[in-house]
């Protein structure tokens, strides 16, 4: 019956905040790294390292961010909007392996604990909470809602309590001579940098996979469909995120009397949006479902197979997309 498509949505522009927080990190990575190599702490080149990791991830997520506002074409009808997911992934994937390796080393300096300078590290890492946290806040804007940027965000929040750990560990050794202080709090730091990724790791990987986004219960979306006027049932219906920060979803609504109107796709589009903040709504009237859905019902079974009763195929079909800011 009708068709349309609005695209008024654009995500936020953080490229001045990559830019800065690259710049940043960059020259407080180099360094951290000399002093830490001066010294001979591991303990700031751990931490050394890992801001290099934040570098690369910052790195990843303004890239995944621009593509994801590239233009859609005839070979990518949604555009690029799912490389900030892919931007994520690698992000946290990346963390994970740098804190394997940083706690392997660490293992290994337990067993030989060495003097460390404890004044000089506590005066580079107190350097490192103030650039770490004047970069997080550059990422506070759209965390909420957008992926790729709160992945930015927790790890250059994380990295500022990571060096306020490093700043109590000079301390400790500066006053009690704790050389064994520089690996625990490197393996403290790894513990808590894992356990703040582990979930955008998960996220990420959930959403890469077409799993429904954080924040839409798929039997709730369901319910909202069936309570519509004149839907007599729902299938073939699908949730998933095109990006870091636009859902999108499709179904079949089952309208025996074939009633939709532009004002009833408008509305149910709408309520989708309101309710769950799904911003690209495909829907499909027909009178007789004629088609295998593969989506679950609200049991968590899968629906059965309908075939075409007396009326065959001739249904009406009404497609309605709508983009919302």
């Amino acid at each position: 019956m009708s068709a349309g498509h609005a695209h008024s949505h654009a995500p936020a522009d953080h490229n001045a905040a990559f830019a800065i927080g690259i710049g940043l990190n960059v020259a407080f990575v180099a360094v951290e790294a000399w002093v830490g190599w001066k010294i001979d702490s591991l303990a700031l080149l751990a931490d050394a390292g890992h801001n290099l990791s934040d570098v690369f991830g910052l790195v990843l997520a303004w890239g995944g961010a621009l593509a994801g506002r590239l233009r859609p074409d005839a070979r990518h009808t949604y555009g690029w909007k799912r490389a900030g997911i892919l931007a994520a992934f690698a992000n946290a994937l990346l963390l994970l392996v740098a804190m394997g390796s940083l706690a392997w080393e660490a293992v290994q300096r337990l067993q030989s604990p060495q003097p460390i300078a404890g004044a000089t590290i506590m005066a580079v890492a107190g350097i490192g909470i103030v650039v770490n946290a004047a970069t997080a806040l550059l990422f506070m804007r759209g965390r909420e809602r957008d992926l790729n940027i709160r992945g930015a965000f927790m790890h250059m929040a994380a990295d500022a309590l990571v060096s306020a750990g490093v700043v109590v560990a000079g301390g400790l050794a500066l006053v009690f001579g704790w050389g064994w202080i520089d690996p625990v709090t490197s393996l403290v730091i790894a513990a808590i940098i894992v356990a703040g990724t582990w979930s955008l790791f998960r996220q990420s990987l959930h959403l890469l996979f077409d799993g429904v986004p954080e924040g839409v219960d798929l039997h709730a979306v369901q319910a909202l469909l069936e309570a519509q006027p004149g839907v007599a049932g729902v299938h073939d219906l699908h949730v998933w995120a095109m990006g870091t920060a636009q859902t999108a979803l499709t179904a079949h609504l089952v309208m025996p009397d074939g009633q939709a109107d532009d004002a009833f796709l408008q509305r149910a589009t709408e309520q989708l949006h309101e309710r769950f903040e799904i911003e690209h709504v495909t829907l499909q009237v027909v009178r007789v479902p004629f088609t295998r859905p593969c989506s679950p019902k609200a049991g968590g079974a899968p629906d059965e197979r309908h075939e075409p009763g007396a009326g065959g195929r001739a249904g009406h079909h009404a497609h309605q997309v709508a983009d919302r800011p």
